[in-house]
């Protein structure tokens, strides 16, 4: 039987949270399974805290290089992932994002894709230039609805650019310029999945992916069935890592709508039950936390004043600050290069 601590360190393990790999950054983010995106900067981090060596214009020329590419894909929700795993895996989705777009009545969908292709095969659009446009051909469709249903049932990569984090406030979208796979098969996810997320129940992997129906998959493959905690089943890849409980899982700091916060049902293999609305906000936003002993202990931010960077922290558990202020200035460091000073402090009232 795995208990919480075992099941914390097989999913650090898998997520490169006790040791950080030594590769390049499309090898840890298609490990990874990809990183939620819904801002430019947090991908950054995520990779940062988990690749070795990383230095931001790793990832911004595999963005350029169409290595990587940041699009709507799990949850229907924008993340960065291989162009590989892209092609793989969008006409899986397919149905989710086409239920997303379909909120929305009275709208010709098939015609409304067939202008947005025809548009976007001349050159990439914003979505601020794009409805216009689409309003024009369609004139009593509301315009959001009418992006909304393009950036569902489109394949579309968002163009980088020259900022700082490759993206600027309002990026262009373009069609991906590589062949689908027309065919995926759900298992390839489900092994994906458990090899980035550890040992799961079939919730877990429709909660992180958006897809449903991956029950009876999953009982049909050669999977290990485990005893987890309070006598859950779980799912695992035979000869997985499951390093054990014991096994020490130093300081880490995770961004806003980090992958492995939002990689599960039951979240409390990392993020206990009475913290979960800490990190979780009514605008459904997810805060950055950090890890203490392999658990969320604290949410952080960093604050910027001329060339003074400060990591602004906020315990809700022990928390070591000698320890958490050695791996933040690090971190500073890393997000804000151009500071001339660097400080953790503790929020007040905390």
């Amino acid at each position: 039987m795995l208990t919480l601590r075992d099941l914390n360190r097989a999913t650090l393990a898998r997520q490169h949270l006790l040791e950080r790999h030594k590769g390049d950054v499309a090898d840890v983010v298609r490990r990874l399974a990809g990183l939620q995106a819904q801002e430019p900067r947090p991908p950054y981090l995520g990779v940062w805290t988990r690749l070795e060596g990383f230095e931001r214009d790793d990832l911004h020329a595999a963005l350029h290089a169409r290595t990587l590419v940041r699009a709507t894909m799990w949850r229907a929700t924008l993340h960065l992932v291989t162009a590989a795993d892209f092609a793989a895996f969008r006409a899986l989705l397919q149905p989710v994002l086409a239920a997303a777009a379909r909120r929305f009545e009275g709208i010709d969908f098939d015609a409304v894709v067939a202008a947005a292709d025809r548009l976007l095969a001349g050159r990439p659009y914003t979505f601020n230039e794009l409805r216009p446009r689409l309003q024009e051909e369609f004139p009593d469709a509301y315009d959001r609805a009418l992006g909304y249903a393009v950036r569902m049932l489109t394949p579309l990569i968002m163009v980088p650019a020259e900022d700082r984090w490759s993206f600027p406030r309002e990026p262009a979208f373009g069609l991906p310029g590589m062949e689908l796979d027309p065919a995926p098969r759900p298992e390839t996810l489900v092994e994906r999945y458990l090899a980035a997320f550890g040992p799961a129940t079939p919730a877990d992997v429709q909660t992180w992916s958006g897809l449903g129906g991956l029950r009876p998959v999953m009982a049909a493959m050669d999977l290990e069935r485990l005893a987890g905690p309070a006598g859950r089943e779980l799912y695992d890849l035979p000869d997985a890592p499951r390093p054990g409980g014991d096994v020490p899982a130093p300081i880490r700091f995770l961004p806003d709508f980090d992958t492995l916060i939002l990689g599960h049902a039951d979240r409390t293999r990392v993020l206990a039950d009475e913290h979960k609305g800490l990190v979780s906000t009514k605008n459904l936003r997810i805060k950055a936390v950090y890890l203490v002993d392999g658990f969320a202990a604290g949410t952080w931010q960093i604050k910027r004043s001329g060339k003074r960077a400060r990591l602004l922290v906020s315990p809700f558990a022990s928390t070591p600050l000698g320890l958490l202020e050695e791996e933040g200035l690090r971190l500073l460091a890393f997000a804000e290069p151009d500071a001339a000073s660097f400080s953790l402090e503790v929020a007040d009232g905390v």
